[in-house]
């Protein structure tokens, strides 16, 4: 149980939860990832692994937006029903992203770090890791609940928000590579 301020009640994790939840939405699938990633470059040049990317890009795409859809689909009528604290949740997360990719990517141009590098730094430094936060609150507090709902705010709002920042870098290349090498 974890200790709760005045007038709050007090939190009991259920640990073997948390610890199946982290075992099976993260080391488990990072674990694969790497060993399949190690077996197709172990099994000839890069072009495997390339290979395979470009044919999983679709199907990564569509189950990004089933997840999307499904999330909103648990929380919809709780979204639907509280606008105002929903654009509470909203707001700052905006706000953060942005503020932090861009204080990634402008710091990455300064220090004439490769395109290449900054990009992804942009997103890692602005990314809140939503999805894990959603599948322990799920597990944590149910799926009705507060923690759950704003954590399904926080995918809502993010993934649309890291899509524009990619866009963002992606477009601002030509002017990043020039401050960089100008510097």
């Amino acid at each position: 149980m974890i200790a709760s301020a005045a007038g709050t009640k007090p939190v009991t994790v259920p640990w073997a939860t948390l610890f199946l939840s982290v075992l099976l939405y993260i080391v488990i699938p990072v674990a694969f990832a790497q060993w399949w990633r190690s077996y197709l470059l172990g099994r000839g040049a890069e072009s495997n692994l390339n290979r395979v990317l470009k044919r999983m890009h679709p199907v990564s795409l569509v189950a990004l937006l089933a997840t999307l859809v499904l999330l909103f689909g648990f929380q919809g009528d709780q979204i639907l029903s509280q606008p105002l604290i929903i654009v509470m949740l909203a707001v700052p997360i905006l706000i953060q992203v942005y503020f932090n990719s861009g204080l990634a990517y402008l710091l990455n141009r300064s220090l004439r770090v490769a395109h290449c590098v900054a990009a992804p730094s942009a997103l890692i430094g602005a990314s809140n890791f939503f999805e894990l936060a959603v599948a322990a609150a799920i597990s944590l507090f149910g799926l009705q609940s507060g923690a759950a709902l704003a954590t399904v705010v926080g995918v809502l709002v993010e993934v649309p928000v890291m899509l524009s920042v990619v866009r963002i870098v992606n477009r601002t290349r030509g002017w990043y590579e020039a401050g960089a090498m100008n510097r």
